[in-house]
Parts: structure tokens; C-alpha cells; sequence
């Protein structure tokens, strides 16, 4: 699906937590075309330092008053100069915006579906949440096909309380059940969110199908998880980009392959193009214990 470049401006800008804002944009075509785990590249207009663009996945696309799609959103944490300049902003603004890129997060294949998230890991989820409980469908010209699942769980963790963000989103949608860890116990369950997720792959029932985003040492441990109990699970990276469509090869991830003659081998795939979404057996993390 062709990306599209253009100038957006500012419908509304609110803090969600410690640190992290969302921003909501009136693009109208690009929220027409975008899918849950896809990303766009964000530019302040006129600012050179940064001179490139900073990626950000969908949080959700957004309707007027009528119900039209009216544009979408993000969430970010001010971690640097980008997110400092985007936290200035103000309704009426404009910024430059182009996309959707990458591949995103496969639709619901049914069974239970576990979202486990980390830092502002959790912002793809709440779209696809949605789409996989009937609440919304995407992309809006030609909805994806989605198998209905018998449970939909977010597992969502942070150092504490303060940094959840976007909590009474994901609560507000149907059918969705919320987990909450904090590393200091301030709210939800005293533990890693690895170890909400655990629970789960514990439990009797129809096969368990995990979708994770967040930092890597916690995706390590997913994927740790998945490969030990043999199920789906599909990591989203939060690689650091520069050029957002895979011109500049700054943002690769180690591929496991398998040669023509049955050998293991590995490869690099551009995070922008072929991911930010890749199966959790293919990717090949650096001092993987």
C-alpha cells in the first residue's frame, strides 16, 4: 500500500501519563489506510536538528462528530530532542507526516489472543484490540479478515504507576481484559508483565497466539516464552529508524534462514520495510542466553 507525504495539523494534544503524551492528527487519507502495528515517520516542518523524521506506530484513527474518520493518533514518552519539540506543540499546529510503513501485526487468527506490552509498548494494541473484538476494522478501504477469539488480554507493565499511559482506553473497550504489572508494585501485580503472560501459557484452553512491543529485554523474554511453549508470537521492535523506508539500512534485525541445503544461517531485514513485526522463531537477538 503506497505511503502518503503530506502536512497534518494539530486536532488535540493531552498528557496520558509521567512523561507521555498523545497527539491526534487530521490525516485523513493516511488513518484511511493504516493497520494496527504499522508506523509513520513524524518531522517537525522547517527543523533541522533533528533532520530526519522519528517513527511512531498508531495508537488508533479517530471520527468527527458524524462518524467519519477524521484522523489518528499516537502516543509518545519525551525521551530526546524530537519528542521534546513534538511535546511544544499545540492544537492548530502542523507537523509533516508520511506513511503507513511497515508491515504490522498479522489479524486475529482466533483462539486466545495475548497483547503483552512494556514502556510505550503498549500503543499498537489498542487498534487491534479492537479490530479483533468487532470494534473497528482496518484499514478503512479494505478491512482485513478477521477470525473472532474466545479471549483478547493486554498485559501491560512499567517501572510504576505513574508511567501507564492510556489505561482507561483500553478499559473502555468491549470485551478486552486489562492486566497491569508495575516493577515496584505501585499498581496491578508486583512482577515483570513476562510473568502475567506466563500465567497464561499456563492455563488450559484453546491455543494462545502472543503479540508483544515494548523494550528488548523484555521481548527477549517473550520470545523466550513463546519458544518454550511452542506457540505463535509475533515481537514488534522498537529499532531506532532514520530513513523510514529501508534506503539507509540503519535499522536491521538478524533473520534466522535456512539454506538450500537444509543449513541454518541468518540474514539482516530492514525493520522499516520488512518489520517492525517479525515471528518470534526468525528473529535472532544479540546475547540471546
Amino acid at each position: 500500500m503506497s505511503a502518503v507525504q503530506q502536512k497534518a495539523r494539530v486536532l488535540l494534544h493531552e498528557a496520558m501519563a509521567k512523561n507521555t503524551f498523545r497527539l491526534r492528527l487530521d490525516c485523513v487519507e493516511l488513518a484511511t489506510k493504516i493497520t494496527p502495528g504499522q508506523f509513520f515517520m513524524v518531522k517537525i516542518p522547517g527543523e533541522n536538528d533533528p533532520l530526519l523524521g522519528r517513527p511512531f506506530a498508531l495508537f488508533d484513527i479517530c471520527r468527527d462528530e458524524e462518524g467519519r474518520v477524521a484522523g489518528l493518533e499516537f502516543g509518545y514518552v519525551v525521551v530526546g530532542k524530537m519528542t521534546g519539540r513534538l511535546a511544544q506543540l499545540q492544537a492548530g499546529d502542523e507537523v509533516e507526516i508520511w506513511g503507513p510503513l511497515g508491515n504490522g501485526f498479522p489479524a486475529s487468527p482466533g483462539g486466545r489472543l495475548v497483547f503483552v506490552a512494556g514502556g510505550i509498548g503498549q500503543t499498537p494494541f489498542l487498534a487491534l484490540a479492537r479490530e479483533a473484538l468487532g470494534v473497528q476494522s482496518y484499514p478503512q478501504q479494505n478491512p482485513r479478515k478477521v477470525v473472532t477469539p474466545s479471549s483478547v488480554t493486554l498485559c501491560y507493565g512499567a517501572r510504576n504507576a505513574e508511567f501507564l499511559a492510556g489505561v482507561e482506553d483500553f478499559q473502555s473497550v468491549p470485551g478486552l481484559k486489562v492486566e497491569l504489572a508495575t516493577d515496584d508494585g505501585s499498581l496491578g501485580h508486583h512482577s515483570y508483565v513476562t510473568q502475567l503472560l506466563e500465567e497464561h501459557l499456563k492455563a488450559p484452553g484453546e491455543p494462545v497466539t502472543i503479540y508483544a512491543c515494548g523494550p528488548e529485554p523484555m521481548l527477549k523474554a517473550v520470545q523466550k516464552l513463546a519458544l518454550s511453549y511452542n506457540v505463535t508470537c509475533w515481537l514488534s521492535l522498537e529499532t531506532p529508524m532514520a530513513c523510514g523506508f529501508g534506503a539507509c539500512f540503519s535499522c536491521v534485525a538478524k533473520i534466522r534462514e535456512t539454506t538450500p541445503s537444509g543449513e541454518e544461517s541468518w540474514d539482516y531485514r530492514r525493520t522499516c520495510v520488512e518489520g517492525p513485526v517479525f515471528e518470534a522463531r526468525e528473529l535472532i537477538f544479540e546475547n540471546h542466553p
